[in-house]
């Protein structure tokens, strides 16, 4: 089983993200991750789908999306031509005494802290998986009382591979 990245761009239209969702539980076939946004023309939507299975499944996935009318444009974001980046949001239970100790860990990975109360802090941290997996296992001291993560957006480098509609 690998991991592969998906940049789609389809149309702003209601249902959309349903629909293909719905095509992968239909297929069976499993989403590590999955992020969308409206992109610079508000017509369009980018959505990113980091998928699991092997080559023959990860294929089918491309064609499969690729076939529905919604989406203009499938491509395959390679690690070594694409950038890639998620957002956690990180709530830790501290005390005063704590407090520096989980401050001193976030300054290190270019944390914010974006909330603070008596008994907790809010961290927000930004980069590639492998960086807020690190964050979070050096927070292993501390109690995590919520974590959420958006999943990864990602464009290709350069200017080769956009697609103009």
């Amino acid at each position: 089983m690998r991991k592969k990245v998906f940049q789609l761009l389809v149309d702003n239209t209601s249902g959309v993200l349903s629909r293909i969702s719905g095509l992968f539980s239909r297929r069976g076939y499993n989403i590590e991750s999955i992020t969308a946004g409206v992109t610079a023309d508000p017509r369009f939507t980018r959505i990113t789908i980091v998928a699991s299975g092997d080559d023959e499944i990860l294929d089918q996935i491309e064609k499969q999306v690729a076939k529905l009318v919604d989406v203009r444009d499938i491509k395959e974001l390679a690690p070594q031509n694409s950038v890639y980046r998620e957002l956690a949001l990180i709530k830790v239970r501290t005390n005063q005494n704590e407090r520096q100790g989980v401050i001193a860990i976030a300054d290190i990975f270019r944390a914010k802290i974006i909330d603070v109360a008596s008994d907790s802090l809010i961290v927000e941290l930004t980069g590639n998986q492998d960086k807020i997996d690190a964050f979070i296992n050096l927070l292993e001291g501390y109690e995590i009382l919520e974590l959420a993560r958006t999943g990864i957006a990602g464009l290709g480098r350069g200017t080769e591979n956009v697609t103009y509609l």
